[in-house]
């Protein structure tokens, strides 16, 4: 899929220059301009319990998402959590891989208390296939893109081994986003940016001449020389530019190996667009 197409040769798009400048004059990154990352998102794996059906909330779509049972472990998390309790009002991913089935489950807003209530479902099928429309053009899924989060997202045990082998998710504040989007987005929010600025799934690609060993933890090197090979696909709004996983349910540790302010020196400047084609207009006229 597109997110282990090594890109550090394709051309950079016509308007790169444009769009990289656009942004830097909008503020830059989220954060007062800094590339920090976020590492509060878990994929958790599926056990033989029984799937819970959930009750949908008005932040689900129809026919954007997928009403179905998901397999809760007993023993997991959402994102930012320490349970299954959607507590402090933020996004709330649950995201569960069931490797029994080859199905990956990721919903947003979930939260489990006395009942199992979610937003969105979006149900990935690992053995499929799927074409530039993903789930259905003009669909969002559990991230506004409409693409699928957990192969965007690094953990830290592929951090230790010193390679990263796909590109990442990354998101920016909503008012420096013109609303479209290009592929392999399938869809986007109605975000506040002007036009000039870039667009749901706009593809960036840290400058092959970005000085790595600069960098001062060797976390922070492997990370960046990733986003030079595969680069960072837009995905959502918010603040936390990179997003990682937690270290909870992983072999190696993040303390020492990379800190949320480690690529602080990673500027707007440093990076390149790829070219995928016209941006998009939104309809919401999601056809699966």
């Amino acid at each position: 899929m597109f997110w282990n197409r090594d890109v550090s040769a394709e051309p950079k798009a016509e308007n790169s220059d444009e769009l990289i400048a656009a942004l830097h004059a909008a503020g830059g990154w989220g954060n007062q301009d800094h590339f920090r990352v976020d590492f509060s998102m878990d994929v958790l794996r599926a056990d033989a319990s029984a799937p819970q059906m959930f009750t949908p909330t008005d932040l689900f779509e129809v026919p954007d998402c997928d009403h179905m049972p998901v397999p809760v472990p007993a023993t997991g998390n959402i994102e930012g959590e320490s349970g299954y309790r959607c507590a402090s009002g933020g996004d709330c991913h649950l995201i569960v891989l069931d490797e029994a089935t080859n199905q990956l489950y990721e919903m947003w807003k979930a939260n489990i208390s006395t009942v199992f209530s979610g937003g969105c479902l979006a149900v990935w099928d690992l053995d499929h296939a799927y074409d530039e429309t993903l789930r259905g053009d003009q669909c969002t899924s559990a991230d506004g893109a409409g693409l699928p989060i957990a192969p965007l997202l690094f953990n830290a045990d592929e951090v230790a081994a010193g390679s990263i082998d796909h590109a990442i998710r990354f998101i920016l504040p909503n008012d420096r986003i013109t609303q479209g989007f290009v592929r392999p987005a399938t869809h986007a929010s109605y975000t506040s940016g002007p036009l000039g600025l870039p667009y749901y799934g706009v593809h960036l690609r840290l400058r092959a001449d970005f000085p790595v060993d600069t960098l001062t933890t060797l976390g922070a090197q492997v990370v960046a020389r990733a986003l030079q090979k595969y680069g960072m696909y837009h995905a959502d709004g918010g603040e936390d530019t990179l997003t990682a996983q937690s270290d909870k349910y992983t072999t190696a540790k993040w303390d020492g190996l990379l800190g949320p302010q480690d690529l602080y020196p990673l500027r707007i400047e440093d990076f390149e667009v790829i070219d995928h084609g016209p941006m998009i207009p939104i309809t919401n006229d999601c056809q699966r």
